[in-house]
């Protein structure tokens, strides 16, 4: 019996997806504990890439069990659609997909409350995607919402009329001009609803517990970066829900003494969607280089991601936080070419050096202290051991070992499942 764990790093969009997906053939059950259909995890191989949003990264394997744990917020619109675009591949959806009862519900006037108080932020706003996620988690913790198990309720539509007026009426206190037909939204909400019956709905905490009896392995697969926890990340700039190890305890009724390896993925630079402070965000041509050869545009929103150098303070500080056990490199190949590379170690906070994540990263407290390295000209994506890599590659990457003091197990260097380097 196995429990691992793999989560996000940084500020989401690490390339968790294409490490699930590698790891899949290891598991028996893959199970998604947090977050919405805003989390895009990007899978491609025999040339085909795959934007997954609210299904577990293993589905595309023929033997594993895919959970969509309570700790989830489902769209029933856009998981149909998710469901309507695997069709094309012939994968057994209904027997290796499975929900759980207690996953919240977003409702079509959750997305309107998104918009609605986004809009009433003016410059203020967070960056929300627009999915509803944040009105449903708060319905979650105000015990307002709605789950999956209410669907199989004689009054779930009752009970929707109700949660949804309430939010109309939330809608109108915020004064700002949104233009929405709720009658079409409502049809569309309700023809999901049919075809997510058509799915298995379990008692997902009593079925992870009956696998593990069993001696079935489980990987637990996180959504967005440990530094959009709503507890542990850059506040207010958040996601809604933990994002960081303990989700995986609440998200999917698992023990924590039950989980083994703690994978933690990282890119070898760093990304942010949105708004929020970003200490080593680049905005020159290092930092447009980046963007461009690391193709850092959002799978779900197309918004071009903010990129910069590498982060040990708040490496360390996730990695700390989630207890990780092996690390995972992300996109190693979209260095080579810089001349030199830069890594920060230490952050100038308020006029002294500290090497922990600080409660404030806003500029005006924070400066990143770097250290350079030099950089690599060679073509990483063809290779395939870790013998082969640049010298320069496998400094950077003892580097950043001895200073989070968890050992790298595989550097990715290409989107395929096959660029993938074991260590």
């Amino acid at each position: 019996m196995t429990v691992d764990l793999l989560l996000g790093l940084q500020w989401g969009d690490e390339g968790k997806g294409k490490i699930v997906d590698v790891l899949t053939s290891n598991y028996d059950i893959i199970a998604r504990f947090q977050g919405g259909p805003n989390a895009g995890h990007t899978l491609e191989f025999d040339g085909i890439k795959h934007v997954l949003r609210t299904i577990p990264s293993g589905i595309f394997h023929k033997t594993a069990v895919n959970i969509i744990g309570n700790g989830v917020v489902i769209d029933p619109v856009v998981f149909q659609k998710e469901i309507e675009g695997l069709e094309k591949f012939n994968l057994d959806i209904k027997s290796k997909l499975i929900i759980s009862r207690k996953a919240h519900l977003i409702l079509p006037t959750h997305r309107l409350l998104d918009a609605a108080s986004e809009a009433s932020k003016g410059k203020a706003k967070i960056g929300s995607t627009l999915k509803g996620i944040g009105p449903t988690y708060m319905d979650k913790t105000g015990r307002n919402g709605l789950r999956v198990g209410d669907i199989e309720l004689e009054d779930f539509a009752d009970r929707y009329r109700a949660l949804a007026d309430k939010h109309e009426a939330m809608i109108k206190f915020y004064d700002v001009a949104i233009q929405y037909n709720l009658e079409e939204l409502e049809k569309e909400f309700f023809e999901a609803i049919e075809e997510l019956k058509k799915l298995d709905f379990i008692d997902s905490e009593e079925y992870l517990h009956q696998a593990q009896k069993a001696g079935k392995s489980i990987l637990c697969e996180g959504a967005q970066g440990s530094l959009l926890d709503v507890d542990f990340g850059t506040y207010p700039f958040v996601t809604s829900s933990n994002t960081t190890a303990a989700g995986a305890c609440t998200g999917l009724g698992i023990a924590p003494n039950k989980i083994k390896e703690v994978y933690g993925i990282f890119k070898a630079y760093v990304t942010r969607v949105g708004s929020g402070p970003f200490p080593t965000e680049l905005f020159d041509e290092d930092g447009a280089t980046m963007a461009r050869v690391g193709n850092e545009f959002g799978s779900v929103t197309g918004r071009q991601r903010r990129c910069g150098w590498l982060d040990l303070v708040a490496l360390k500080y996730a990695v700390q936080v989630n207890g990780v056990t092996q690390l995972m490199m992300m996109k190693g190949d979209v260095l080579s070419g810089f001349e030199t590379l830069k890594v920060c170690t230490e952050y100038n906070y308020k006029g002294e050096k500290i090497s922990h994540f600080p409660y404030n990263i806003e500029p005006e407290n924070v400066t990143p202290v770097y250290q350079d390295f030099k950089g690599w000209k060679q073509d990483l994506t063809g290779m395939t051991t870790y013998d082969e890599l640049p010298t320069e590659l496998k400094e950077y990457i003892a580097f950043i070992e001895k200073e989070v003091e968890v050992p790298i197990k595989i550097v990715s260097v290409g989107p395929d499942r096959k660029q993938t380097i074991l260590k």
